[in-house]
């Protein structure tokens, strides 16, 4: 059975949620109040439809309690922000995640029931800087405040040596849990077989090392 979510903003980081939802296979109802957006998005998504999710009713008349999560897209009004995430909690969607416009917002989210609170334009602020700062780097993915997954070029003193023989986990603290080689990734690689030059390593650690690496 499809995964259902319900997208309730859609402004640009909205928009991008549920389109990327929808392709990954999920079923989404997208909702805003402005109609040129709705018309937009009409057609790559399960349902769209223009109403103020600041009304509980609202909230309530579109099945949330079945969905699978709740993501609350939007910022700037605090009141429907707000509202929102706490009918959601309140009929029972197991999971809200809500976009926040400053900290004061993020702790009224959190204190209401909110399952995670995020800032897009931040997190994206922090990605691009690690961009910059490493011409190796590929990705980065935070998992809290001390460890993160990492995809990195395979790092030039790695080259032609193995996994075992690096002895990544002994050597470095942290664990390669996948290589991607072109748009192939084996997340149970070869110990023996040595890295190549456009191979990318996927790690896990603590980020004051990955940050080093």
């Amino acid at each position: 059975m499809k995964k259902q979510y319900a997208v309730f903003g859609l402004g640009s980081f909205g928009q991008s949620v549920a389109v990327t939802l929808q392709n990954l296979g999920c079923e989404v109802i997208a909702v805003d109040n402005d109609m040129d957006i709705i018309e937009e998005i009409a057609n790559k998504v399960s349902y769209a439809m223009k109403a103020d999710f600041g009304d509980p009713e609202v909230i309530r008349s579109l099945g949330t309690r079945n969905m699978d999560g709740v993501v609350v897209a939007v910022s700037e009004n605090m009141e429907a922000s707000v509202m929102a995430t706490i009918v959601s909690k309140e009929i029972g969607v197991p999971y809200v995640l809500a976009k926040a416009r400053d900290e004061l917002h993020a702790k009224v989210l959190k204190k209401i029931g909110a399952d995670s609170v995020i800032f897009p334009e931040e997190e994206m602020g922090k990605r691009t800087a690690k961009h910059l700062m490493s011409a190796n780097f590929a990705d980065w993915i935070s998992l809290s405040s001390e460890y993160s997954i990492m995809e990195v070029a395979v790092p030039k003193n790695w080259i032609g040596k193995s996994l075992q023989q690096l002895d990544i986990r002994r050597n470095y603290g942290i664990n390669v849990v996948g290589i991607k080689e072109d748009e192939n990734v084996d997340v149970n690689p070869d110990p023996e077989e040595p890295l190549r030059e456009k191979m990318v390593v996927i790690l896990v650690g603590a980020n004051e090392i990955l940050e080093r690496l």
